[in-house]
């Protein structure tokens, strides 16, 4: 179906402007990170400053750019997936920060190290093995190795770079993904986090190497470069997976986050509408902005019909739908941020369309999209 929300309503909530720290942007529609596994040598090219470009030009307030490794030697899985280290990555991202610049956006990348979830011989260190808190896999098995206290310390350095590197190219701030099951993720859940010293064992413990990681990074940016800190519930694979399980446990995973020195909190759901607890209908996003006062992103199968189901699942289709609840609960502040994902790979136009209240022409997505940048 298509929405029924006037003009003068999604324009008066959507596109109001938004400011944190040195970064001003125009309104309140954020593109999603998404991998699109099309950087070949994870060297963005002319292709992938386009792509970002385009939608900057079309009205999203915000860029997150798809998720990008640092340099640590078991980062990554894919060779194709950008990376924040090396010469011709970075020149290769000069040329996506100053496209989206180009056009009058703010751009900001993701921080990546999947942990775990790596596969032994993959990414762009192939012999590298795959690292985690404690060594498990997300479905509880052994999977790789378990992380010293001087592979802590040589993990939060390669933030550090990379957070110094972000803002040298001229990105408008950076998000850490602390999110799905990935390297962060893994030290906040307890199924991954099997550690017995600081970084393990109650909910304190486990946020700790997050906090680091934040703290340092606070550290190697200016005072007004905005920390955007992505987490999540489900996990890739895992949707059913915890966190936290009361507000107060999420409190005690969100403040330590806070005093370190986040901006926004990324909450990410498969399905915006969704209350995370019981006995209120915030979503997740509702309850990082109530247990904090910071400004929140919501996300979760924004403008669609059919939820993410993760990399397994991708093919299929999705029919573009209203977002009057979407702008009910933005009305009311529940969030400050909207992230829009396959939506915004569908249609690169669909923040003008739908500030304009031209929905009906919204392309609809269907996963053979992936397969190329348009």
């Amino acid at each position: 179906m298509t929405s029924t929300t006037g003009p003068a309503r999604a324009r008066r909530i959507l596109g109001r402007p938004f400011g944190v720290g040195d970064l001003t942007l125009t309104n309140r529609i954020v593109m999603a990170p998404m991998t699109r596994s099309l950087s070949p040598g994870g060297v963005p090219g002319d292709d992938v400053a386009r792509y970002y470009a385009r939608r900057a030009e079309a009205e999203v307030g915000l860029i997150i750019t798809e998720g990008t490794f640092i340099e640590h030697p078991s980062a990554g899985m894919s060779d194709d997936i950008p990376r924040l280290w090396g010469a011709d990555a970075l020149a290769g991202w000069r040329h996506v920060v100053d496209s989206v610049h180009a056009v009058g956006g703010k751009i900001i990348p993701q921080l990546w190290h999947v942990g775990v979830a790596r596969e032994p011989g993959t990414g762009p260190i192939a012999s590298a093995a795959s690292v985690g808190p404690s060594g498990i896999d997300l479905d509880g098995s052994a999977k790789g190795e378990a992380l010293s206290l001087s592979d802590i310390d040589d993990l939060v350095a390669a933030y550090v770079a990379a957070a110094a590197t972000a803002q040298r190219l001229g990105f408008d701030g950076l998000e850490v993904h602390g999110a799905h099951g990935y390297l962060i993720d893994q030290f906040l859940w307890e199924r991954t986090n099997q550690r017995t010293d600081a970084h393990g064992g109650n909910l304190a413990a486990r946020v700790r190497f997050a906090a680091e990681i934040v703290a340092a990074v606070r550290g190697a940016v200016s005072p007004g470069f905005p920390i955007f800190f992505r987490l999540s519930q489900w996990k890739i694979g895992q949707f059913d997976a915890r966190i936290a399980h009361t507000p107060g446990e999420f409190e005690q995973i969100l403040l330590p986050l806070v005093e370190a020195g986040v901006d926004v909190f990324h909450a990410s759901t498969r399905r915006y509408w969704l209350p995370e607890f019981e006995g209120s209908d915030l979503n997740l996003a509702g309850w990082a902005k109530k247990l904090t006062g910071k400004s929140t992103v919501t996300v979760g199968s924004v403008g669609l019909d059919a939820e993410f189901v993760g990399p397994s699942g991708r093919a299929g289709q999705s029919a573009v739908t209203g977002i009057d609840e979407l702008l009910d609960r933005a009305e009311r502040d529940e969030f400050d941020l909207v992230a829009v994902g396959r939506a915004l790979i569908a249609d690169p136009e669909w923040a003008r369309k739908t500030l304009a209240d031209r929905s009906g022409e919204v392309q609809p997505y269907h996963a053979r999209q992936l397969a190329s940048l348009h």
